[in-house]
């Protein structure tokens, strides 16, 4: 009896493994299913930390690249920068506001915080003791009606500050734009900007832009233009991957031959109109 009734039982299990081989199932197909899912999770979960690696990667980059951030001015006093001529009559003050009686001026707030050209907005052109190659920086300018100004990097490479509020015809001369070089009375290469982003007079602005500057041999000779990678005012890219093939007009070069080197100052132009700077921070950079 107990004979039959394992004949029987291994019939039955006999007839349903040919069931499922003639259909094309896997006895195993159950438990195979049920596994597929976990290591898809497995997959998923590793993209995911993947992801989160390269973002932690990212923000230590970025806080590396914070915390070699020079400012260039400490707001009290002008210890960081140097006259390019006499009289310098650079000093730093708590604001500045539109002139009560000339809007083409400025009505300087003493105190501490900012500086100014001078209570006249006109004097010599102001370069930083530090010295800088490939970089970021962030600066804050405000002009009056009418005014001019303009941020050098390496004292050679012009990115124009001016009044160009409500402006239509955007020229290389307007504010944002890479000013031109010049040459047997005629000026050429500038770049206007790529939108107009100017604030009205009065008004404090921002530029950040990422230079990259000219690459040289062995031998000191120049095989890389210097380029500003990017020029943002006031949020809006105005600029893009813009070669500069030497130094731009009323340069360091044009005014006392200054060449062009790995390294070089920080110029704000003065002589040409009343004009305000703050929050000035460079960021060295290693560009490619």
């Amino acid at each position: 009896m107990m004979t039959q009734k394992l004949h029987y039982k291994t019939s039955i299990l006999l007839f349903f493994a040919m069931g499922l081989f003639l259909t094309g199932v896997s006895p195993f197909a159950a438990e195979q299913k049920t596994a597929e899912p976990k290591a898809e999770k497995s997959k998923i979960e590793n993209v995911k930390t993947d992801k989160q690696k390269e973002k932690e990667a990212k923000k230590e980059k970025t806080d590396k690249q914070k915390s070699k951030a020079v400012k260039l001015f400490n707001g009290k006093d002008l210890s960081e920068w140097q006259g390019l001529t006499d009289p310098n009559q650079w000093l730093p003050a708590k604001d500045v506001k539109l002139g009560e009686k000339d809007n083409k001026r400025f009505d300087i707030v003493p105190g501490a915080g900012i500086m100014v050209n001078g209570a006249e907005g006109k004097t010599c052109n102001l370069l930083s003791n530090y010295k800088h190659g490939d970089c970021r920086l962030h600066i804050e300018f405000n002009v009056p009606v009418g005014s001019n100004s303009g941020v050098y990097f390496q004292g050679l490479y012009e990115i124009q500050v001016l009044d160009s509020y409500k402006n239509t015809d955007m020229k290389y001369g307007d504010c944002g734009g890479v000013y031109a070089r010049h040459k047997d009375d005629k000026d050429y290469e500038g770049h206007p900007p790529l939108a107009n982003a100017s604030k009205a007079p009065g008004e404090w602005q921002s530029f950040d832009v990422v230079f990259r500057a000219p690459r040289f041999n062995e031998k000191g000779e120049k095989t890389e233009n210097a380029k500003f990678l990017k020029v943002v005012h006031n949020g809006v890219v105005v600029q893009k991957n813009v070669e500069v093939t030497g130094p731009t007009r009323a340069s360091l070069n044009e005014s006392n031959q200054t060449p062009e080197a790995p390294l070089g100052p920080l110029m704000l132009q003065g002589d040409h109109g009343p004009v305000a700077y703050r929050n000035i921070k460079l960021t060295p950079l290693e560009l490619k």
